[in-house]
């Protein structure tokens, strides 16, 4: 009870990082392979694209890129 406990929410990662941590972002929050995400970004790469770019906008900055 005497614990803080961080609020799980879906962020660019600051140690995952190709471009700007879209992909190893999503991979921490659902606990996968950065690659998988990745993989699947490259495979539906017409869509993906703009997902990338919208998330990328969107999301907010790791906690430990904020420190900085």
């Amino acid at each position: 009870m005497g614990r803080e406990s961080v609020e799980e929410k879906l962020r660019k990662s600051s140690n995952d990082r190709t471009i700007v941590g879209v992909c190893g972002g999503i991979a921490e929050f659902f606990g996968i392979s950065s690659f998988v995400v990745r993989l699947i970004f490259l495979v539906t790469v017409s869509v993906s694209v703009w997902v990338y770019l919208l998330l990328a906008w969107v999301l907010d900055d790791s906690y430990l890129l904020r420190r900085k």
